[in-house]
């Protein structure tokens, strides 16, 4: 079910609405802590990216997505911490989030196993004052708020020019039931999401000025068929790439990244939509930037991989 479905069902009287706790970000491969919590610290250095998007231009009520993150290792990188604020928008619907995450690293000598824990909230609501009702004093349309708990856990394998990593961000299936004024029974449902992750980096010419990163994740939702994503992406002097992808029955994504320092990269991308959708928006705008550094004597003498590495 797509995330406009949910939002026409949570509008409806009598019917059960999946709300979607993990916003789709294309950009995911720039911040892969937004779906597993074992990336955190995978860094080293302190690293915090804000993102926004705006998906489906020119149709109301389309989701906007608001997300700003932080990780960063400790214990001369045994662990890694992290936290994510999420503000998701969707007409009526709105989901807002804080959850921490902590990542254990197994070192071996040529790889890293993290083991990722995380834990927070969400914070689920539908204003139906926002609707263009027939008849805005209807009791039907009462909001709805509601506060929920959820804990998650993932797995992150690195190498050297190779990643992998497997995640169910949310484990608990939440639900809000509610009765409106009409005493008509109603419920909001979070749904349980699984990732499945892989990718590498591979030099294209002796001198290793443009590097082929491959990559692709499956998205499973409980109830809904598979989504898979497979991007390709080339980097060129350890200071931009571009690349695209094609999310399965979605979307065909075009993006661009941007070293503008050793401490900031920006990132854009866009989505055009393949969907029956296609007809009535003018696709999705991402934006992503990320700022990293070294805390001085938590990341002293320690070794940062590369923007587009996974050493």
């Amino acid at each position: 079910m797509t995330r406009l479905g949910y939002f026409l069902i949570l509008i409806g009287i009598g019917v059960t609405a999946e709300a979607q706790q993990t916003p789709v970000f294309s950009q995911y491969y720039f911040n892969e802590l937004v779906i597993n919590p074992a990336y955190a610290g995978s860094h080293v250095q302190l690293s915090a990216t804000s993102m926004y998007r705006n998906q489906w231009v020119n149709m109301p009520g389309a989701p906007k997505t608001y997300l700003f993150s932080a990780h960063t290792s400790l214990l001369h990188d045994k662990i890694g911490v992290g936290m994510m604020i999420n503000v998701d928008n969707i007409g009526s619907y709105s989901n807002k989030n804080l959850y921490l995450s902590y990542a254990y690293f197994l070192k071996y000598p040529k790889s890293t196993l993290s083991l990722g824990l995380q834990a927070g909230f969400d914070f689920i609501g539908a204003d139906f004052s926002k609707l263009d009702l027939q008849n805005p004093g209807d009791l039907s349309f009462i909001p709805v708020n509601a506060f929920r708990p959820n804990i998650g856990t993932g797995l992150y394998y690195k190498r050297k020019n190779f990643f992998a990593g497997f995640s169910v961000p949310m484990l608990i299936n939440n639900k809000v039931d509610y009765t409106d004024a009409n005493a008509v029974a109603a419920q909001i449902q979070q749904a349980r999401y699984y990732f499945l992750r892989a990718g590498g980096i591979f030099p294209i010419n002796k001198m290793n000025t443009v590097q082929f990163n491959p990559s692709f994740m499956l998205r499973s939702q409980e109830g809904q068929a598979l989504a898979l994503d497979l991007n390709a992406a080339f980097v060129f002097y350890e200071v931009c790439s571009a690349g695209v992808s094609y999310r399965t029955v979605d979307a065909v994504i075009t993006f661009v990244e941007l070293k503008l320092s050793d401490k900031i990269h920006v990132a854009y991308s866009y989505d055009w939509t393949t969907s029956p959708l296609n007809t009535f928006s003018y696709g999705t705008h991402e934006f992503m930037i990320n700022f990293r550094t070294r805390i001085r004597d938590i990341h002293k003498n320690l070794e940062c991989p590369s923007f587009y590495g996974y050493k």
